[in-house]
Protein backbone atom coordinates (compact mmCIF):
# COMPACT_ATOMS: atom_id res chain seq x y z
CA UNK A 1 0.00 0.00 0.00
CA UNK A 2 1.25 3.46 -0.83
CA UNK A 3 0.11 6.87 0.31
CA UNK A 4 0.07 9.15 -2.69
CA UNK A 5 -1.00 12.50 -3.98
CA UNK A 6 -0.16 11.42 -7.54
CA UNK A 7 -3.84 10.86 -8.28
CA UNK A 8 -5.83 14.06 -8.55
CA UNK A 9 -8.98 13.05 -6.62
CA UNK A 10 -11.22 15.55 -8.40
CA UNK A 11 -10.42 13.98 -11.79
CA UNK A 12 -11.28 10.40 -10.83
CA UNK A 13 -14.71 8.74 -10.88
CA UNK A 14 -15.24 7.44 -7.35
CA UNK A 15 -17.84 5.01 -6.06
CA UNK A 16 -18.83 4.13 -2.53
CA UNK A 17 -17.38 0.79 -1.56
CA UNK A 18 -19.83 -1.99 -0.84
CA UNK A 19 -17.85 -2.49 2.38
CA UNK A 20 -18.82 0.96 3.73
CA UNK A 21 -21.32 1.03 6.53
CA UNK A 22 -24.84 2.11 5.66
CA UNK A 23 -25.24 5.07 8.03
CA UNK A 24 -22.44 7.03 6.36
CA UNK A 25 -20.11 7.11 9.35
CA UNK A 26 -17.42 4.78 8.01
CA UNK A 27 -17.54 5.28 4.26
CA UNK A 28 -14.74 4.73 1.84
CA UNK A 29 -14.72 5.23 -1.89
CA UNK A 30 -12.74 3.40 -4.51
CA UNK A 31 -11.95 4.15 -8.14
CA UNK A 32 -11.98 1.50 -10.86
CA UNK A 33 -10.14 3.40 -13.60
CA UNK A 34 -6.67 2.01 -12.91
CA UNK A 35 -5.80 -1.49 -14.15
CA UNK A 36 -2.99 -2.18 -11.68
CA UNK A 37 -4.17 -0.15 -8.67
CA UNK A 38 -7.15 0.33 -6.41
CA UNK A 39 -7.27 3.89 -5.07
CA UNK A 40 -9.11 4.24 -1.75
CA UNK A 41 -10.17 7.43 0.04
CA UNK A 42 -12.32 8.56 2.94
CA UNK A 43 -15.62 9.84 1.54
CA UNK A 44 -15.81 12.43 4.34
CA UNK A 45 -12.54 13.95 3.11
CA UNK A 46 -12.67 13.76 -0.70
CA UNK A 47 -9.74 16.14 -1.18
CA UNK A 48 -7.65 14.26 1.38
CA UNK A 49 -5.05 11.55 0.91
CA UNK A 50 -5.56 8.59 -1.37
CA UNK A 51 -4.24 5.15 -0.50
CA UNK A 52 -3.09 3.12 -3.49
CA UNK A 53 -3.33 -0.65 -3.27
CA UNK A 54 -1.81 -2.94 -5.88
CA UNK A 55 -4.66 -5.12 -7.16
CA UNK A 56 -2.83 -8.17 -5.80
CA UNK A 57 -3.00 -6.68 -2.27
CA UNK A 58 -6.71 -5.75 -2.32
CA UNK A 59 -8.17 -9.18 -1.51
CA UNK A 60 -5.73 -9.86 1.35
CA UNK A 61 -6.48 -6.36 2.73
CA UNK A 62 -10.23 -7.01 2.71
CA UNK A 63 -9.73 -10.46 4.24
CA UNK A 64 -7.71 -8.94 7.08
CA UNK A 65 -10.45 -6.38 7.72
CA UNK A 66 -13.11 -9.10 7.80
CA UNK A 67 -11.02 -11.07 10.32
CA UNK A 68 -10.78 -7.99 12.52
CA UNK A 69 -7.02 -7.67 12.19
CA UNK A 70 -7.28 -3.87 12.24
CA UNK A 71 -9.12 -3.94 15.59
CA UNK A 72 -6.51 -6.22 17.17
CA UNK A 73 -3.71 -4.03 15.79
CA UNK A 74 -5.27 -0.82 17.13
CA UNK A 75 -6.04 -2.39 20.50
CA UNK A 76 -2.44 -3.45 20.91
CA UNK A 77 -0.89 -0.21 19.69
CA UNK A 78 -1.45 1.80 22.86
CA UNK A 79 -2.94 4.69 20.83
Amino acid sequence: MKHSTAIEPSLVAWRKSSYSNEDGADCVEIADAFPALIPLRDSKNPAGPVLLFPRSAWTPFLSALKRGAHVRHLAGSGD
